[in-house]
């Protein structure tokens, strides 16, 4: 039976993984976020996301489906390897190689190296993380060596991720501040479901149906007139 005293040191223990989760995953950490779209962009001049509604499949879809899957079966696979440098490095080098088109390359890659450089304000003990990894590998790697828990970390990796479209949706001119807020607040399940089921899965799981979205970031390299780098 726990003590007091052990029950309050798991729960500080909880609280501080959670307040590390919130401020690794916030639009304020300095990963540039903001400057990218994952080819939202293009299926906005495109038509393919005119409003609200057609915002929330396409997210769906990249939840479920698409990049955002398998970047959380990448987070998952890292996190379980942070103590293996071998593996996640491993994990890192399959990353690199399946980013689908240059821009969504040099998204992960510069999001990824920017995450690290700013998370090393929370030093780790053992191996030294590497200077450069595809982002969802380096925030599985920093939430596995803190002991963030990995489904908590998956979570807020995914609801990060649509908070950021839904910015992007909003700067493009498809829908308000509050449209997309309801938006997010509709994804809640999508969210949780799919953080739960990466939680379990291995890189066998890899796997993208979201083949508009993949296609809409390849056309956005010749996109002339722009918001996003990608």
């Amino acid at each position: 039976m726990l003590t007091d005293g052990a029950i309050q040191t798991v729960r500080g223990g909880e609280t501080q993984a959670l307040l590390r989760l919130i401020t690794w995953m916030s639009p304020a950490f300095p990963i540039g976020a903001f400057s990218y779209s994952a080819g939202l962009e293009q299926a906005v001049v495109d038509g393919s996301v005119s409003d609200a509604a057609a915002l929330q499949d396409w997210l769906s879809g990249a939840l479920a489906e698409g990049t955002g899957w398998n970047d959380a079966v990448l987070i998952a696979e890292s996190y379980r390897a942070a103590a293996d440098p071998e593996r996640r490095d491993a994990v890192a080098a399959l990353a690199d190689a399946m980013a689908g088109s240059r821009e969504r390359q040099m998204e992960t890659m510069l999001q990824g190296e920017a995450f690290l450089a700013a998370a090393a304000a929370w030093p780790t003990s053992g191996d030294d993380m590497p200077l450069r990894m595809a982002y969802p590998v380096a925030v599985g790697a920093v939430a596995g060596a803190h002991a963030t828990g990995l489904e908590p970390a998956l979570a807020a990796y995914l609801h990060a991720t649509a908070s950021n479209q839904v910015s992007v949706a909003i700067r493009c001119g498809v829908l308000g501040q509050r449209a997309g807020i309801a938006v997010l607040a509709a994804l809640e399940g999508e969210i949780a479901a799919t953080a739960a089921r990466a939680a379990a899965s291995s890189l066998d799981d890899l796997g993208s149906a979201a083949l508009l979205a993949d296609i809409a970031a390849l056309r956005h390299e010749t996109l002339t007139s722009r918001l996003f780098r990608s």
